[in-house]
């Protein structure tokens, strides 16, 4: 689990947390943003020769000079959170990038803005991870990603694609649709929630990944101990919703972002 290592910067980038500048590496080839959104700095640009351009949302935190490793967050949004909604609208409607922050102090979260929930988005999602590896002092063995709702099946593919980035995923009210085979060679641990009755997805896709996958590593010789350590099926009731107001079980995933349960399950120990 995790990648190549990450590199120190030359030049000063936007400071993600104050609207502020540092000293610390940056880039070239991104172009960077000048509207501060939550703490974010939009709409920053990666040129990719293979992906095209990469829209997203970025959070430094001010203590970072690239002198030692952190950990980097990569937050997918649902539909009304990609870009030809409006820049940083992502930011505004979710709160797992700003709730991140609570859990690590050290960690530079991107957000990014994609077009679509398909395959162009899972790989600028890995060739935006890999630009942050290659050029940010970043420790490989905390790599986080989750997705939300679209954002969650975008998130399925980058696991199918590349497993081997990541820490851990954690796969909010959505669908399953990347081949399980390349993450169970991986075995980057997966935590898949949603509502029992998502009104958009339902629960049958994640349950079935869920069974799907442990049979995987049944296969493997694992016990149940050790599959518990890999795959967490977490699904709620009507009643989870209704304690906490929410009327709608797909819209109310954006509300897993404040359960400390499960955002400590992402950035937690995973060996």
């Amino acid at each position: 689990m995790g990648a190549g290592s990450g590199l120190g910067i030359t030049a000063s980038v936007p400071n993600g947390a104050a609207g502020t500048e540092n000293d610390i590496p940056a880039p070239t080839e991104i172009d960077f943003g000048d509207e501060y959104i939550r703490g974010f700095l939009f709409d920053n640009v990666l040129h990719s020769e293979s992906d095209g351009d990469i829209h997203f949302g970025l959070y430094v935190p001010e203590s970072y000079d690239g002198s030692e490793p952190y950990a980097l967050y990569v937050t997918l949004p649902g539909y009304e959170g990609l870009y030809f909604q409006g820049v940083g609208v992502n930011i505004r409607a979710e709160d797992y990038g700003i709730e991140a922050q609570k859990y690590n102090e050290k960690m530079i979260i991107i957000a990014p803005q994609l077009n679509d929930w398909k395959e162009t988005s899972a790989r600028q999602t890995i060739a935006l991870t890999r630009y942050f590896l290659g050029h940010y002092n970043i420790d490989p063995q905390k790599v986080y990603l989750n997705g939300y709702s679209g954002g969650g099946e975008t998130g399925s593919l980058v696991m199918e694609f590349a497993p081997e980035l990541y820490t851990a995923f954690l796969h909010c009210s959505s669908q399953w649709d990347g081949d399980l085979q390349p993450l169970a060679e991986a075995m980057t641990p997966v935590y898949m929630v949603t509502g029992e009755n998502d009104s958009y997805y339902g629960s049958s896709s994640v349950r079935d990944t869920y069974e799907k996958l442990a049979e995987l590593y049944r296969d493997k010789g694992f016990s149940d101990e050790q599959i518990k350590k890999l795959i967490v099926l977490d699904l709620k009731d009507q009643s989870y919703f209704d304690e906490r107001g929410i009327r709608d079980q797909h819209g109310g995933g954006g509300y897993f972002a404040h359960e400390e349960d499960i955002m400590n399950w992402l950035f937690g120990e995973h060996e």
